[in-house]
């Protein structure tokens, strides 16, 4: 997915020859440095590619959540809902006040 993005692999990094010349650069501080960013360019690409089965992974779950038959919520009607606070709220009574409402 994001090879084509990526110019230079490890491979790349670490087969490069650069050419000498009298008053270059130090080859062994040139070799550490390029040791170090082939070391960062094998963890990004683990990273990567961990990143991309994940990615892989959540599109398949939606893909079966979003399959699946949605389940249909049926709002209580009006009536019922009432008489449920009704009841209720006798069954309150009756605990909170007992016989006492009855007197």
């Amino acid at each position: 997915m994001y090879n084509q993005e990526i110019r230079l692999t490890a491979k790349d990094i670490l087969n490069k020859d650069f050419k000498s010349s009298m008053r270059g650069y130090n080859p062994d501080e040139v070799d550490k440095f390029l040791d170090t960013i082939i070391q960062d360019y094998e963890v990004f690409q683990r990273a990567i590619e961990q990143l991309e089965q994940e990615n892989q992974q959540l599109k398949r779950e939606v893909k079966k959540l979003s399959d699946r038959p949605q389940r249909q919520v049926t709002p209580p009607t009006v009536g019922s809902t009432n008489y449920d606070i009704l009841q209720r709220l006798s069954n309150l009574e009756k605990k909170v006040f007992g016989d006492k409402l009855f007197e």
